[in-house]
């Protein structure tokens, strides 16, 4: 990237789109944000305000007018490179009690992004993806081509039918599409997850703490700051039609119950846990997966925290901004 390019970055109000945005700006690239607000805030995105090439619009971006207009608003006064589309609905129990909620805000937005591009001719987009995206195959090694693919949430599935959906246009019209399916990433500004879930519990009441699941769920978890310059890197060095890779951890992960241990040890030492009977949290949620990320390391990239120490991290940075440090 130089300084004379100008990106968009869709939910970049949010946990991940921050972290991006201040890497692609501290790079001399113009960025704009487009954000509805409805999970990340104005105030996550403060610290850019005074850099003149940080932009951000309030849009739907379900709304085809909308994103239309945006998109023609910005390539009036030079190109549109590229997109890195992160907007989704990022609450899966939400998605799975209303499934309107992730048509509109995972599948649609990227419909409407990527009609509205065709006009404009910007033919570069980065999608976030997940690993919800396979579904529960158990103790299956998760790969890109792993398949059938049978997602369990209305999460899953929009984030499916959306690779589906950049994968024709790029048929069509788009020049690269690069799909990046995400792992349990944590950090901050924390919007959601299972961090935030514990600390927003033990502000309450530090007496105890209330476990959704059995605690023997187990997961990969990748720190934002390890994501962030995987996306980078694979940016900088893939230059394939469709490209298509895992991102996460290299080791087994850890389980709830460590995770519940470790915020109760951090900020609430005598708050005793209780955990439910599943090994599931919520509806949707997979306790277990094992993904492969040999195709990103194949490219020289390999994180800087295991899933312990980007746990650890997350922990403290999470605690500090729930004020409970």
């Amino acid at each position: 990237m130089t300084g004379t390019n100008q990106v968009l970055v869709c939910g970049g109000a949010g946990f991940v789109g921050v972290n991006l945005v201040r890497v692609l700006l501290s790079r001399g690239t113009r960025v704009c944000v487009a954000d509805n607000f409805s999970r990340g805030s104005r105030a996550n995105l403060r610290e850019f305000e005074a850099d003149p090439r940080f932009s951000v619009c309030e849009v739907d971006l379900a709304d085809p007018s909308q994103v239309s207009d945006l998109v023609g608003q910005l390539s009036k006064s030079r190109p549109l490179d590229e997109v890195w589309h992160l907007a989704a609905n990022s609450d899966i129990p939400a998605g799975i009690a209303n499934p309107n909620i992730d048509l509109k805000d995972t599948f649609l937005t990227t419909v409407s992004l990527v009609n509205a591009l065709r006009s404009v001719g910007t033919r570069t987009v980065y999608f976030a993806s997940s690993s919800a995206f396979y579904g529960d195959l158990g103790d299956i090694e998760l790969r890109e081509h792993t398949g059938p693919l049978l997602p369990i949430s209305n999460y899953g599935a929009m984030k499916l039918a959306s690779e589906a959906f950049l994968s024709a246009a790029a048929e069509s019209h788009l020049e690269q599409v690069m799909i990046f399916r995400f792992p349990n990433v944590v950090g901050v500004p924390a919007t959601h997850g299972v961090l935030l879930d514990f600390a927003r519990k033990l502000r309450k009441d530090r007496s105890h703490l209330e476990v959704l699941g059995n605690g023997t769920q187990r997961k990969g978890y990748l720190h934002v700051s390890d994501l962030v310059t995987a996306m980078l890197h694979l940016h900088d060095t893939v230059t394939e039609k469709r490209a298509v890779f895992n991102i996460g951890a290299v080791d087994a992960g850890v389980s709830v119950r460590q995770i519940a241990e470790g915020m109760v040890a951090l900020v609430a030492p005598d708050a005793r846990l209780e955990f439910g009977n599943s090994n599931r949290g919520w509806v949707g949620d997979v306790p277990k997966f094992h993904y492969s990320v040999d195709k990103l390391l194949a490219t020289g990239w390999r994180p800087v925290l295991d899933s312990q120490s980007a746990m650890t991290r997350a922990m403290h940075e999470v605690a500090r901004q729930e004020g409970l440090l």
